[in-house]
């Protein structure tokens, strides 16, 4: 089989690592090798990012307008709308993401950067009503500089643009480090960016490992800022890595999400809600609706007919449109799968369904949807995140109970709450310590809405007016008004 070979972008330079070194991405439908990257190295990382401060300095982006980089992302929208379809099988091929899920994600992706786009010349200043009347001040937001952007492997595309168009927005250069298992997209939209008119060493991608390329490129002195999604083992690494520099973070976690159903809940839509929460894009998702709590008296109906939908999931090549779930992105996340159903087994859940590899004719990283009843809150299953098609299942008496157990994770990213009671649906919105609470619905995104958790599921946010400020600083300047000369210098004005 002929391998794709890509680049990396550099300066707009397509290039290989100074080492020579490359390496295999795997199609996880198959397991078989489908593409060679460049295995970037310390060497690849400071050209980069020398490269992006380089382009920061540079008169034309620094003296850019606002309103010409909105111009540059909404022209970048475009042409992403425009190669919609090859972006979406890429995806696929390369994750092992469902081409039905990838096309809605691409197809919705333009409107990331066009939103974005219109905020780039609305982050406005203030004049400051001082208590001086000889004095006059004014705050401006000013770009941090080279921005680090660590993408994980899971939805590629979405997690780089929520990082990428705000950036750039406000001014910044990046350099993006993609998941080794799927870097391909990646560079395909470093690619698009160049065609839409941004400077060279605006956006940069380097491809490769953690330990080496992600390390050297988190711990860079040149780096203002770093904008992570991911696992929070891999986060304490970057945290320790930006404390030499004092980069700003931000970070978007992992996530133990609750889907809590009431008793007056309409079930049809919070069985679909439960299937979409955690086995659509095969569980591999920060906001999986892992835990599902569910009242007492609907419960054993509830856990029937979700086991009845779950059972007709058809599992198959992610890039058939006919498949409903595909295969594991990693033969790693498929093994960490196997081995916490295996635990929560041994620790006394009940399996209701799955539990492995389906009986089908492929040789890919394909698990079955896993349904594994629970009795006690405490259990490992319902405390740490699978990242794959695994729900628990558990009941609840009242609100009381469904809140308390809500809350008793350490993450906090998410949350659904199925209920007709308006009063009880803010209620428990409110009482959930999680970053995303929806409402008789599951998976739900917008431009518009910010994303982000509470607790071990990170700080920080993004999508949203407020991501593009985050990626500023904010400046105060002072102007003495008065024609008398300076008073006492050494008193504080």
């Amino acid at each position: 089989m002929t391998l794709a070979r890509f680049k990396m972008c550099i300066d707009g330079q397509w290039v290989d690592a100074l080492s020579g070194k490359t390496f295999k991405s795997l199609d996880p439908s198959s397991a078989e090798a489908w593409a060679e990257l460049p295995d970037a190295d310390q060497a690849d990382v400071e050209q980069a990012v020398q490269a992006a401060q380089k382009a920061f300095e540079n008169p034309a982006w620094r003296n850019l307008s606002a309103t010409g980089r909105g111009k540059l992302l909404r022209r970048l929208g475009d042409l992403i709308a425009d190669n919609k379809e090859h972006l979406a099988q890429l995806e696929s091929r390369d994750n092992g993401k469902l081409i039905r899920e990838t096309r809605g994600q691409v197809n919705y992706l333009p409107e990331f950067f066009h939103y974005t786009a219109g905020l780039a010349d609305k982050l406005e200043g203030g004049t400051l009503p001082l208590d001086k009347p000889d004095m006059f001040a004014y705050t401006t937001h000013e770009p941090l500089g080279v921005v680090a952007g660590i993408i994980p492997w899971n939805s590629p595309l979405y997690l780089t643009a929520i990082k990428l168009a705000p950036a750039l927005a406000a001014g910044n250069t990046i350099v993006l480090k993609p998941s080794e298992h799927a870097s391909a997209t990646i560079l395909e939209l470093a690619r698009l960016a160049l065609e839409a008119g941004f400077p060279a060493g605006v956006v940069n991608v380097v491809t490769g490992f953690g330990p080496s390329t992600g390390a050297a490129l988190t711990r860079h002195p040149l780096v203002r800022k770093i904008a992570f999604t991911g696992g929070a083992a891999t986060a304490r690494h970057v945290v320790r890595s930006s404390a030499e520099n004092f980069a700003r973070l931000s970070l978007e976690l992992g996530g133990k999400s609750p889907n809590i159903i009431f008793a007056d809940a309409d079930l049809d839509s919070a069985i679909n809600g439960a299937v979409a929460g955690i086995y659509a894009a095969s569980g591999q998702s920060c906001v999986a609706g892992s835990r599902l709590l569910v009242q007492e008296d609907i419960y054993d109906d509830f856990v029937e007919r979700l086991i009845e939908r779950a059972s007709r999931i058809r599992i198959g090549n992610p890039q058939d449109d006919a498949s409903e779930m595909g295969p594991m992105a990693t033969a790693q996340q498929l093994a960490v799968v196997e081995g916490l159903v295996a635990d929560a087994l041994a620790e006394g859940a009940r399996l209701r369904l799955g539990g492995k590899r389906p009986a089908i004719d492929a040789r890919g990283w394909y698990y079955e949807p896993t349904l594994l009843e629970c009795d006690s809150h405490s259990m490992k299953i319902m405390q740490e995140e699978v990242f794959g098609p695994v729900a628990s299942v558990i009941r609840f008496k009242d609100e009381a109970q469904a809140l308390a157990m809500a809350n008793d994770s350490q993450f906090g990213l998410a949350a659904g709450i199925w209920t007709r009671d308006l009063g009880r649906a803010h209620r428990m919105a409110k009482g959930v310590r999680s970053g995303i609470v929806w409402v008789n619905t599951y998976r739900a995104v917008s431009a518009m809405a910010p994303i982000g958790g509470f607790n071990n599921s990170g700080y920080g946010r993004e999508s949203g007016i407020d991501s593009v400020l985050a990626y500023t600083e904010l400046k105060t300047v002072w102007i003495n008004l008065s024609q008398e000369p300076m008073p006492d210098p050494f008193v504080m004005r």
